[in-house]
């Protein structure tokens, strides 16, 4: 039967053959290897979802930051001094990223309420407000129609009311969860292009 010495430099041995193997799918990863990114992926994915949870993201918050922080990974796998270390750089990626939606959620201008009444209602305004408005939205229809047609439809979908839920445009449009969020950006980014150029 094994001394409790040696059954400690066993479990050490392990930990360091676990740390040789983490770091090698690590460097398989950097190099492109699909099956060690896979790997990663199923190894850490729970990780990140729950450190999510913790910081009570809605749904589509949460497979935005879930995304984003692969996406860091695979920017900036090969620049990972200790890949052995990789669970820590997620953990923290993802605390960075989550902490960054909330912050962007919460954006407040705080003014006083006398300030807010001062400049409520002046009179002699020229411009009928809800013109503007429908000019605006007319203008935001015109881009849309620019849009394909898969990114188009996500847009309608995400502003349903009631709301429809992450899975449910997955089936329908045949996008991953996790490309919802990155794929709204980048239709929000192409419609404020194009009605920047209107």
């Amino acid at each position: 039967m094994p001394t409790n010495q040696e059954l400690l430099e066993l479990e050490a041995h392990r930990g360091e053959v676990a740390d040789l193997d983490l770091a090698r799918m690590v460097r398989r990863a950097a190099d492109g290897d699909p099956s060690a990114w896979r790997g990663l992926v199923d190894k850490y994915s729970r990780l990140i979802w729950s450190i999510t949870k913790d910081y009570k993201l809605v749904e589509s918050d949460a497979a935005d930051v879930f995304q984003i922080t692969w996406m860091r990974l695979l920017e900036h796998i090969n620049r990972i001094d200790r890949p052995d270390r990789v669970a820590s750089w997620l953990a923290t990626t993802t605390r960075n990223e989550c902490v960054r939606y909330l912050t962007a959620r919460k954006r407040l201008v705080v003014a006083h309420e006398d300030v807010l009444l001062d400049h409520l209602a002046e009179p002699g305004a020229d411009v009928d407000e809800g013109l503007l408005a429908q000019e605006r939205a007319e203008g935001v229809r015109a881009a849309m129609e620019l849009l394909p047609w898969r990114w188009r439809r996500l847009m309608e979908l995400l502003m349903s009311d009631p709301p429809v839920s992450y899975a449910e445009i997955s089936d329908e449009l045949g996008l991953p969860i996790g490309s919802i969020g990155p794929t709204r950006s980048r239709c929000l980014a192409r419609l404020r292009t194009l009605l920047e150029a209107s």
